[in-house]
């Protein structure tokens, strides 16, 4: 639990740098560049997402249950999940009506993600792993909502489309291949 303890706070330590120290963070960017941030800013979150999941891995190995989830709830999860992949393409998509009125596709995604695997999991490490996310999620999109929205494209139809279409083949390749082989869990 500590591998994954300590690497849910580099990994969301450093992705909360923007809620917690705008002004330092713009500073530092301003001090040694764009390019550079973000390089150092990516091998940080890098190096502490593999310990997280690494960190749970293990602690799936000695698990510590808290509670039995209702088996029933697989299948709500794998339907909350449908929307958080179309989401989490939508931050990517140019011109799709969602990013357009939802301005943090990503973040709704995380969130969505979060709350839908502590439903179905009931580990002390699934609680804190996915509760940490969930919790990081709700205060970023908070501070995301308050500062000045990014010019984006002009929403289209096809941007859209594009968007939801992505999303749902991400969806279907991750959730009936993908997960298996790389989670161990399968969906259904």
């Amino acid at each position: 639990m500590i591998l994954m303890l300590l690497g849910l706070l580099i990994f969301l330590g450093v992705h909360s740098v923007r809620i917690l120290a705008d002004d330092w963070r713009t500073a530092q960017i301003q001090r040694i560049g764009e390019m550079p941030w973000k390089a150092a800013y990516s091998v940080v979150s890098i190096l502490g997402l593999a310990l997280a999941i690494w960190g749970y891995g293990q602690m799936r190995l000695d698990p510590v249950s808290v509670w039995q989830p209702l088996s029933g709830l697989r299948h709500l999860v794998a339907l909350l999940m449908i929307p958080a992949f179309i989401l989490l393409v939508a931050a990517y998509v140019p011109g799709n009506h969602l990013k357009a009125k939802l301005g943090h596709p990503m973040i709704l995604a995380v969130k969505l993600w979060a709350f839908a695997h502590l439903l179905a999991n009931g580990r002390l490490g699934d609680i804190v792993f996915f509760g940490a996310f969930l919790l990081w999620a709700v205060f970023d999109f908070r501070a995301a909502r308050r500062r000045p929205r990014p010019e984006i494209a002009a929403p289209g139809m096809a941007g859209t489309v594009a968007t939801v279409v992505i999303g749902l083949v991400a969806y279907v390749l991750f959730a009936f291949y993908l997960h298996p082989v790389l989670i161990g869990v399968p969906v259904m």
